[in-house]
């Protein structure tokens, strides 16, 4: 199965002079992972959230699943997002008030499929996920997010975006606060834990150290035809 297909999507910003977007053709195989980099500012973060269903786009150009995001609303939209979709985010979108092992399983505690696909043994798989991450400590799993480190913090993100093997992760600069060393072993583990579950992973940075880690790479400025200057 598919797990991306775009065909001739167009975006432009309200107000914006260009289209942010062109592209013509894009497609994720289930289980494959690719590594698309490109400058800060050329659309890479927009192309994720219009993946995400976070921007509205014109139905028929986009399809996750194989299902039309843009066909569904509301609701609809959120309850698929959750579904299907792990996402780690720039700025990580942790619940500060929450624990790490908390922050892990809101996508099971959301989705009915997503806690069934973690095999009903949700809180045992996020503990996993949080030992191969190096935050395995009872201490640190339940600790608060906002007194973890920032690195930490970024760990947290991932687990919770793989946990319930989704059909496609997006991942956006996701190591930007890790270092060398620490990038590596983290990459290493996300296209490991994609690979197992059969998850798609598009993975965006401007990091091509890390490239030679995935199925593929593309050049953002050359899969996006924007009229941007």
């Amino acid at each position: 199965m598919t797990a991306l297909s775009i065909q001739n999507l167009a975006y432009r910003w309200p107000r914006a002079e260009h289209d942010t977007l062109q592209i013509e053709k894009l497609s994720l195989e289930t289980g494959e992972s690719v590594f698309l980099y490109g400058p800060s500012g050329c659309g890479k973060s927009t192309l994720l959230s219009a993946i995400a269903g976070v921007i509205d786009i014109p139905k028929g150009v986009l399809h996750v699943n194989e299902q039309d995001l843009s066909s569904l609303h509301g609701g609809a939209r959120d309850r698929f997002r959750v579904d299907h979709i792990g996402l780690i985010f720039q700025v990580f979108n942790l619940i500060p008030w929450l624990s790490a092992l908390e922050n892990v399983l809101l996508p099971c505690t959301y989705s009915q499929r997503r806690r069934e696909r973690a095999g009903g043994k949700s809180v045992e798989t996020a503990k996993r996920l949080l030992d191969e991450l190096g935050l395995s400590t009872p201490a640190l799993a339940s600790k608060k997010a906002n007194e973890l480190s920032v690195g930490q913090q970024q760990r947290i993100a991932a687990a919770r975006a793989l946990i319930g093997r989704p059909d496609l992760i997006l991942a956006d600069e996701p190591t930007s606060a890790l270092d060398e060393t620490a990038k590596a072993a983290f990459v290493d583990l996300l296209t490991r834990e994609c690979a197992a579950a059969g998850s798609a992973l598009l993975f965006v940075s401007h990091d091509r150290s890390l490239e030679h880690h995935f199925d593929r790479s593309i050049d953002f400025q050359d899969l996006n035809r924007s009229a941007l200057p």
